[in-house]
């Protein structure tokens, strides 16, 4: 179990310094301005590949079973699962699936993004971590590896969002400091907007 911990870990943080923007600079001064086209892509790739032997770890280590929620409350995580699936590709399909694969980039290079500020994203900030988290921990089945797995990605995705805030204020400026002001981080409705 201590290797699984230490291996997500360590995924953990080199994708997060790999998704720094002092990475991206650095990626364009080593190898030129055509690299900014590529490094979403190969972003993504490496976070994918990179991650499938932790998945092999976590099927590999054995633990005991923590919970399993009786019928019919395990149908309704089971439909909550869909549902956050389903937001998801949702929410995918709103931001752009080429963009976010980073294919789109290869086009037209890594020109400036626009800000989401409709569909899930009036709700929330950060719809495809949250959707993300409730997907993970509505399975009705736990173990102690998948309980590992849930919290290092949590953990994960928690950090991520915040220095995504800080990405993104410093892409959008105000027009980011007033849309996270009125909106929520992950959870809808936690914010009301402010009449005046």
């Amino acid at each position: 179990m201590v290797w699984l911990i230490v291996s997500i870990l360590i995924w953990g943080i080199i994708h997060s310094l790999l998704a720094s923007l002092k990475a991206k600079e650095l990626a364009r001064r080593w190898f030129g301005v055509s690299s900014t086209r590529l490094y979403r892509l190969l972003y993504n790739a490496f976070a994918v590949l990179s991650f499938l032997p932790i998945l092999g770890l976590a099927a590999l280590t054995r633990s005991r079973t923590v919970y399993v929620v009786p019928f019919p409350w395990s149908g309704l995580m089971v439909l909550g699962e869909i549902l956050a699936a389903a937001g998801l590709v949702i929410c995918l399909l709103q931001t752009g699936v080429w963009e976010f694969i980073g294919l789109r980039q290869l086009g037209q290079g890594s020109g400036k993004s626009q800000l989401q500020v409709n569909g899930f994203y009036r709700y929330i900030r950060h719809p495809l971590y949250a959707t993300g988290l409730a997907f993970i921990w509505l399975f009705p089945y736990m173990t102690g590896t998948l309980l590992v797995v849930n919290a290092a990605l949590t953990i994960y995705i928690l950090v991520g969002a915040f220095f995504e805030e800080r990405k993104l204020r410093r892409e959008f400026g105000q027009a980011y400091i007033d849309y996270a002001a009125v909106t929520p981080m992950l959870v809808p409705f936690t914010k009301w907007k402010k009449t005046r």
